[in-house]
């Protein structure tokens, strides 16, 4: 809701958001409900991110996750960022999952970042690789078997669920059509490892862990119809929305909603063609979100030294925006598309840092220059 019918405009300015700016200028959004709201936008002679120094609650933050410890247990794995709806962490499991798991605080998102393997689950059996986002409902139980080490992103909607966005005039086949969302098969490979071994359930709730025995394997189904159930899709069959006069805001992006945050995804697209369209993210102070991005593969078109298996997080209420290497290619890219692929959550509460000892030293000021 726009809090006055009205639209004003003072000294130099575009007509136009994020492109055909005032020579020399430097534009920066100031925005409400993240980039569905109401809005200004400011032009200024310098880098609003060109401050000498930063401290306090709001200075962005970094993190180094490429070498966190193993554990085969996900309720084990490394907590990064939390609030009351959201809880992050990433998994580094070397073996096979020795007991079963079952979420009862919320859905689960488990975004493979490396590796490949078979999932079990009450639904039945999916194979499972890089770049797969699987979501698995509440209250299901599940376990991951693999040869290989795999290294997964986990995002908990806490005592919520996850859908799909509203894709409005997109259409409902936009960005990735429903149809090839995967789910679980009841095949051979789900029959055959229903064994007579006992097995422990371990079931998350309020953040504790209860242990379940049992002697035999509960993953024991026959059959299963409804829809809810876990659903994958890999980041490979997203297709992105983009504009070769106009840079798209986040938003755009999104991949999966719940309650107070949504999870976004960047995947290769061309960069806009336009002469006078900006060509890397637009400064913004997006006062009502938390931004987090972890960064999967490729190279980051926005970000200065940020590397695979790293993840930044930029509190709502500071501007942020690109770095200074990446601010000189604000009109002209050397290449024709971008090739980062980055998971983005914008959570609508403060986040809580966990990984303290994983805090990339130095990154509030790496905007110094600019």
């Amino acid at each position: 809701m726009k809090p006055f019918n009205a639209i004003w405009q003072k000294g130099e300015t575009s007509r136009q958001a994020h492109r055909d700016l005032p020579e020399g200028s430097y534009e920066r959004e100031i925005g409400r409900e993240g980039f569905s709201g109401p809005s200004s936008r400011i032009y200024h002679k310098r880098p609003p991110t060109g401050w000498s120094n930063i401290e306090g609650e709001l200075q962005p933050r970094a993190f180094n996750l490429q070498n966190v410890p193993e554990t085969n247990e996900p309720w084990d794995s490394l907590e990064v960022l939390y609030n009351t709806h959201v809880r992050v962490s990433l998994w580094n499991t070397p073996t096979s999952m020795s007991t079963l798991a079952r979420n009862a605080d919320g859905d689960l998102l488990l975004f493979i970042h490396a590796g490949d393997g078979e999932l079990f689950c009450d639904f039945g059996h999916l194979t499972v690789r890089k770049g797969d986002y699987i979501v698995v409902p509440r209250g299901t139980m599940w376990r991951l078997e693999h040869e290989a080490p795999m290294n997964v992103l986990l995002v908990e909607a806490t005592n919520s669920q996850y859908s799909l966005p509203d894709k409005g005039m997109l259409g409902t086949h936009a960005i990735f059509d429903p149809a090839k969302l995967d789910t679980p098969e009841m095949d051979e490979a789900f029959l055959a490892q229903q064994d007579e071994s006992a097995w422990t359930v371990k079931i998350k709730k309020h953040n504790r862990v209860t242990k379940v025995d049992f002697p035999y394997n509960p993953l024991d189904a026959v059959g299963w119809t409804g829809d809810l159930v876990p659903v994958r899709i890999n980041v490979e069959d997203i297709l992105p929305v983009n504009s070769h006069r106009y840079h798209l805001p986040p938003s755009a992006h999104s991949t999966f909603m719940s309650d107070r945050f949504m999870v976004s995804t960047f995947v290769p697209r061309p960069f806009e063609t336009d002469k006078t369209a900006i060509k890397v993210p637009f400064f913004h102070n997006n006062e009502d979100y938390d931004e987090v991005i972890f960064f999967h593969a490729g190279q980051f078109f926005s970000r200065d030294h940020i590397d695979v298996g790293m993840m930044t997080y930029h509190p709502g209420g500071i501007t942020h925006g690109p770095h200074p290497g990446a601010l000189k290619r604000v009109f002209e890219q050397p290449n024709s598309h971008t090739d980062e692929i980055a998971v983005m959550l914008d959570t609508r509460d403060p986040l809580q840092v966990s990984a303290t000892d994983y805090e990339i030293e130095g990154y509030s000021r790496s905007w110094e220059n600019s």
